[in-house]
C-alpha cells in the first residue's frame, strides 16, 4: 500500500531529531590569519562542504581593534540547511572560537572542525562535543 503525503510528513515529524554539536577554542593562532576576513569566510565554506553541510547564507563582519588603531577580529556565521557554523576571532589574543551545530543525518561536524584546525594551525586547542538529539519520549 502506498503512503499518502500526509502519512509521509507525519512520519518525518515523529522521527528523532538529530543534533550534533562540535565547538571549541583555538589558541596561539597566527595573528594575521585571525584578521583575514576572506580566509575565515573561505574556511567556513570549505569546512561546511567537507562536513557534508549545505550553506544557505554567510554573514561576515570585520571589527576595529579596541586596543589599537589596527584591524580587529572577525565574526563569520554560515547559516547552513542543517543549522550553523561560526568562527569568532581575537587577533590581539591569538585566539578564536568555533561552533558547528548540525541536525543533518549525514553531516560530519567533527570533520568540519578538523578542517578548520588544518587551516589555522593553532599551537593547541580544546574541542567539545554534545549530542543534542531528541527522540520523542515513549508513553506507557
Amino acid at each position: 500500500m502506498r503512503k499518502n503525503r500526509f502519512s509521509e510528513a507525519k512520519e518525518r515529524v515523529l522521527s528523532p531529531v538529530i543534533g550534533k554539536h562540535v565547538f571549541g577554542n583555538l589558541y596561539d593562532v597566527e595573528e594575521s590569519y585571525l584578521k583575514d576576513l576572506e580566509l575565515v569566510k573561505r574556511t567556513i565554506t570549505e569546512a561546511a562542504s567537507v562536513g557534508n553541510m549545505h550553506i544557505v547564507d554567510v554573514l561576515a563582519r570585520q571589527f576595529d581593534s579596541l586596543d589599537s588603531p589596527d584591524i580587529g577580529g572577525v565574526s563569520v556565521i554560515a547559516l547552513i540547511l542543517e543549522s550553523h557554523v561560526s568562527i569568532h576571532t581575537w587577533p590581539e589574543a591569538k585566539y578564536m572560537t568555533v561552533d558547528i551545530y548540525s541536525c543533518g543525518k549525514d553531516s560530519r561536524p567533527g570533520v568540519a572542525f578538523d578542517y578548520i584546525l588544518s587551516v589555522f594551525k593553532p599551537k593547541y586547542y580544546k574541542m567539545y562535543t554534545a549530542d543534542r538529539s531528541y527522540t520523542k519520549p515513549r508513553t506507557n
